[in-house]
Order: structure tokens, then sequence, then C-alpha cells
């Protein structure tokens, strides 16, 4: 028999965008050849976007003969690195039994979570459970990252500025926990990585090392014009100009805008608030978006150029508070979003200039 770990390169799309890991067991005797993979599940799934959202779920362990694995990496040129593991005969039984047991009924089931129980660590923590000696893991990275900065190295990788938007806002301050050295195994290259250093007791886990299919990773791509920080800050130097025409038109096209603006963040601050309360994803949790992305807002941007004094002073404390989250910004907790700025900095300039016009409309008024 014989145990090997299969870790696969990023692909193109987001869910591929991180690499996986599956597990290879080879029985000469019975002439079988079986990857086990816990990264499956079920799109007809009852509820599956709810469950989804909410963190609820169910990944599940199954199998596939190892040509089946290798001709869908094959056709998706995505390669796949092999470590055969150094195991006792006694060691590979128990993993066999473990993973046919994990096979059978509920057992299978499991709630996935990016970050700490994915098909990534289940493979670690499978070689910890069936070793015979205590597994020793090793540091594999001189400095201490947080989970953000092993993300942004794939999200970077493959320029997926809008995918790393999405996160910033939605997962909150506990993304930016540095990591210890065995919670990096979460992803595949880690994972790998960390087996090369890794022992059993005195003895290498790892004995032998070999590409099974090469990749071919395109060039690393950066698209300028694409990106949201470049196209937010073209969209408020344009609200700025457009802000000091005295056309009508625009003005009520600028109008119908502030409107719609401060109701989209009032929506990403309910959905931040049900992400962080309403589900299972711990990293959703202690999110500070919530300081600019208001709840609130939602009803707020029905009252934009109202000309009660309610109004106006709701719009006057956005505006202070969201120019001392600017003057914080590099010492919050959390990472923020560099493309976050110019949408704050319309939020605030459009909710100071409805300020300066009603003050000076009632000043003029008085007069």
């Amino acid at each position: 028999m014989r145990v090997a770990l299969l870790t696969c390169t990023p692909g193109e799309e987001l869910y591929s965008t991180f690499g996986h890991s599956a597990m290879r067991i080879t029985d000469s005797i019975n002439h079988s050849d079986i990857v086990y993979n816990y990264g499956t599940f079920n799109f007809d799934e009852p509820g599956f976007y709810t469950k989804f959202i909410r963190g609820k779920l169910s990944f599940y362990l199954s199998t596939d003969d190892f040509e089946s694995f290798k001709y869908f990496y094959q056709q998706e040129n995505r390669g796949i690195t092999e470590q055969v593991l150094n195991l006792t005969c006694a060691e590979k039984y128990n993993m066999l039994l473990l993973l046919q047991a994990n096979l059978m009924g509920q057992s299978r089931f499991y709630k996935y979570d990016f970050t700490f129980d994915n098909c990534t660590t289940r493979l670690r923590d499978l070689v910890e459970k069936t070793a015979d000696s205590p597994v020793h893991f090793r540091e594999v990275l001189h400095t201490k990252p947080t989970f953000r900065d092993l993300i942004y190295e794939y999200l970077d990788y493959n320029d997926k500025q809008w995918s790393k938007l999405g996160i910033d806002i939605l997962l909150g301050s506990r993304l930016d926990i540095k990591t210890k050295p065995r919670e990096v195994m979460f992803l595949p290259d880690y994972l790998m990585s960390s087996f090369d250093s890794t022992s059993i007791s005195t003895r290498q886990l790892v004995y032998k090392k070999q590409p099974v299919l090469d990749s071919f990773l395109p060039p690393k791509r950066i698209n300028i014009t694409a990106h949201p920080l470049f196209i937010f800050t073209l969209l408020f130097i344009l609200i700025l100009l457009l802000s000091f025409l005295k056309n009508r038109f625009i003005k009520r096209v600028l109008i119908a805008l502030d409107g719609f603006v401060f109701f989209i963040t009032g929506l990403l601050g309910i959905l931040i608030l049900f992400m962080w309360f309403g589900t299972d994803h711990l990293m959703c949790r202690d999110n500070l978006n919530l300081l600019w992305a208001w709840p609130t807002n939602v009803v707020a941007a029905f009252y934009m150029h109202s000309k009660r004094s309610t109004a106006v002073k709701y719009f006057m404390i956005y505006a202070v508070l969201n120019l001392a989250l600017f003057a914080c910004w590099v010492f919050l907790p959390q990472h923020m979003n560099p493309a976050l700025i110019p949408v704050i900095a319309i939020l605030i300039f459009r909710s100071l200039l409805y300020i300066l016009r009603e003050k000076y409309s009632y000043e003029a008024n008085s007069f």
C-alpha cells in the first residue's frame, strides 16, 4: 500500500484560486488507485444557497479513481504534485480504515470552514490521527502573515481585485490575526511545504516528492483600468466636477445618485450585520466596515435632500465620523481595502455639500 498527498495548482475560477489537496492510496495487491477528496459538495442539496450563505453547507468525503482525477486537472491545465508519505504499515492501514469509516453514513459530512476546517486541513488532521508517534510540524515561513495576507497572495496573482474588495468588505478583523505554523496549512501549497519539513517522531513524513502533472501557470496579470480603486477614483473626480455645475439636469442626476449610493451602503451594512450575527462564518465577525456602511443609510437615503433638521444633523454626524475614520485608517485593527477610500470620500463630500447648501439656503431665507 502506498499513501501520497496530492497538491493541485490554482485554477482560473474563484473557487479554484487557492488550489486543492487530496489523498491518494494505491493498493498494488487489490489493483486499486483511489483518491480521497474532502472538498465535495452537492449543488442539488435542498436550500443549497441559503446554507452556503449562512455557513451551514455540508461538504463531504468522496472518492475517485486516480486516472479520472488526473484527467480533470489535465483538462483544466493545472498541475499536480505528489508527496509519497513515509508511513509504517500500521499507519497506512489505520488511515485507510479511518477514510473508509468517514465514507459511511453521516460520518462523511462535515461543516466546511475555509480557514479552520476544509479539504486541506482535514488531511493534516488525518495524518495526526493515524500516526503512531507525535507529529512535529515546523515553521515554513520566516514571517508571521495574517490570514488575509495569505489569501491575498492568490488573489493578487490572478488579479482578482474585485474578489479582494468583496472579501475585505464581508470579512472582519479576525482575518487580520497573525497565523500560527499549524494554521497556514489551510492552503494546499502551505500544507505541501509543511509536509516537506514534518516528522513523525524522528522519521521524515515525506520520502519522495514528484510532479504528476506539470503546470503551465500564465504570467501574473495586472489590469490597472479594471482595478476598483482606479474606477472609484475616476467616479469621485467626476462627481466632484459635476457637483459645481449649475445645470438642473445634472443636479437631479446627482440627487438621484446620492440616494442610490447611500441606499446601497445601507444594504451593505445590513448584509455585514447579517453575516456577523446570522451566520456561522467566524471570519465575518468583528467587521469594522460598519464604521462607514451604516445600516440606517437605507432609510436616510430617502431624506438625503430633505430640509428637515434631523436629516441635516444625521448627515453631519455621518460626515464627521467618517472623516475621523480616515484619520484613524492606518491604525485600525482591520485592513480596509484602499478602493473604499474614494467611495467613502464621495459619501463625505456629498453629505457636506448638502449640509452647506441647506445652511446657506436657511441663512438666505432668514435674511
